[in-house]
Order: C-alpha cells, then structure tokens, then sequence
C-alpha cells in the first residue's frame, strides 16, 4: 500500500485570524484528510512536502519562491483571493513571480477566471467554497434584522454600510446587526459614531466563526458591500442558510450568486444599499424572489462538491505535476 504524499498548505492567516484565509485552509485540510498527511503553516519552512497548495500570490510570495527555488518540478496550487485578482496582479512583482511559479492556479469563483493573465488561464480552474446548512427560524419580532460580516477594512467598504444606515428613516424597521474587528481603527471609530447617531445600527465587533454563522442564520438577509472578493464564504454561509444576500456588483459576488440575481446595488453607493435595504424591508414578493434565487444556487455550495474539486486537483497535482514556470 503506496503512503500518503505530504501535503502542505501555506495560508497567511491562522486560526487566530479567523478569517476567509482560514477557513478555506482548514476546510481543504480536512477534505484531503485520508488522502493525503496535511499541514498547515503560515510560511513554508522547508519541511519536504510532495505537493505545496498557497493562498494569496503576494502574501505567500515568499514560501511560494522558496518552494519553488528548492523543488524544480514539484505540483504547487496557488489559490487566488480577491486582492490578488483584483489589485495585487496588475502591480505587485512578487504576485506577478506567484502566479509564474504555480503549475496549477485556483479562483473561487467562475468570474475570476477572467481576471487572470491570459497565458495563465490553461493552468486554471474554479473550486467554489462550501458551507453546511444552517436554518434557524426565530419567532418574529416586527424588526428586519439584517447582517454584515467581515472585519472593518477598505476591502470590506464597511464605511458605505454606515452612511446607508444613517440614510434611513428614524422609523424604520431595519435592524441592521455588523460582525467584524476593527483591523482599522478609524473604521471602528466610525462605527462607534454610527451606532451613537443612528439606533438603526449596532456593531458587535469580532465574534468567533460560529457566533457569526448563528447570526448570518437568524437574519432576514446578508448586507456584503465589499469592494473585492475572490469568493466570500459569507455569502456562501447565508444562501446555505437559506438567507438572502443584499450584494455589491463585484466579480467576486456575482461568479456566486449569478449575473441575473435581483439584490446587487453599485458598489460603494450608499444610497442604493438604502435603498435596497427598503425595499427588501417593504417588498415581500420582492425579500421571496431573492430568496428563490439564492435557492437556486445552494446545491452549488454543498461541501460534497468542494471536497470532489479539492481532492481532483490533489489528484491531478501528483499525476501530472508539471513544469515549473518561473
């Protein structure tokens, strides 16, 4: 009986950071659980792997090289986040060599795949990411409740879903409920403000993956207002929750939730997601046809069919490594 390769995944957030980072690493360690011995490291330490799988090209650009450097032909997987397809690829050297050096590159979504440089595109596929159900159904309480989770940075555009609570009515019956640490402090700052001037509104800082998960779930919809995205886990928890998603127009949300899906307001305008929000608020066959449409795309974010892709790649990366291309 052949031993199982080693295979190590480079992420440049831990447990600890309790982020997107994470939790794709996590849950593809768990997925290669029993095909393969698995680690997971922030930088690559030189332990001898048979297959390297990285996220994020410019913040693994290190270990990425080095890996490379050091196993000429080996099967290296870059996962592609939405700062490197969306920023990092158009003027960062060290992504630029990132995205050289893989024999194999991953985007988590089909949009992303536009994104790449061409002669990268043969070396590409889409993995979307996966979540367990959830549905949690609270006795209703005459308030929207609403949700935004992400941590409070510039990517993430926390500062629009701020002006749009501002921008409702003092009587209104949106209760809009925002997860995150303040990786920004300004952006918390601001936060603080918003809650003081507007009960619409209520930060509840950092909480840990499960808590933000219980509360994506008791919700009547997801808020996502980021500027970038590779493929956000929390739009994925909320359709496998049954909850409807209020989306920025973004590659990264529309390779998830569809060209044609009815809740994307333009990116950075605070007054749209106000008024997106109304209307979800007001609007019940409108709140049901998102509903159905997020219904439409959950049998897409299965964890059987993101373990499938995951343990395919694995497969393909030691049956057909490649060539270095750095």
């Amino acid at each position: 009986m052949n031993a199982e390769p080693h295979v190590c995944i480079v992420s440049p957030a831990l447990a600890d950071a309790n982020n997107g980072n994470w939790h794709t690493a996590s849950r593809w360690g768990r997925f290669l659980a029993g095909i393969a011995q698995v680690r997971i490291v922030k930088h690559w330490d030189g332990t001898p792997a048979d297959a390297l799988i990285a996220l994020h090209a410019r913040r693994s650009a290190d270990s990425i090289a080095r890996f490379r450097s050091a196993n000429a032909q080996a099967p290296l997987a870059l996962v592609m986040t939405g700062t490197d397809l969306y920023r990092d690829l158009d003027t960062d050297l060290d992504a630029q060599h990132a995205v050289e050096c893989a024999s194999h590159i991953v985007v988590l979504q089909d949009e992303g795949l536009h994104a790449l440089p061409t002669a990268a595109r043969a070396r590409a596929r889409s993995i979307v990411q996966s979540a367990s159900r959830l549905v949690r159904r609270d006795a209703a309480t005459g308030h929207v409740g609403l949700v935004a989770v992400g941590h409070l940075r510039d990517e993430k555009d926390p500062l629009t879903l701020m002006a749009a609570a501002r921008q409702l009515p003092h009587a209104t019956p949106i209760r809009i409920h925002h997860v995150g640490e303040a990786l920004d402090p300004a952006l918390g700052a601001e936060a603080r403000r918003t809650m003081q001037a507007c009960p619409a509104y209520r930060w509840l800082g950092g909480l840990d993956a499960r808590a933000a998960r219980r509360w994506i779930a008791r919700s009547r919809a997801l808020v996502h207002m980021s500027r970038m995205e590779g493929g956000a886990n929390v739009v994925i928890e909320a359709v496998r929750s049954q909850v409807p998603v209020l989306a920025s127009r973004i590659d990264g949300n529309v390779g998830l939730l569809g060209s044609g899906y009815g809740g994307y307001f333009p990116v950075g305008d605070a007054a749209a997601l106000a008024a997106l929000m109304q209307r979800f608020a007001a609007d019940a066959p409108f709140a049901r046809g998102l509903a159905a449409q997020c219904s439409e795309r959950e049998p897409c974010f299965a964890p059987a069919e993101e373990a499938r892709a995951v343990r395919a790649l694995l497969t393909e990366m030691l049956g057909r490594a490649g060539s270095a291309r750095g």
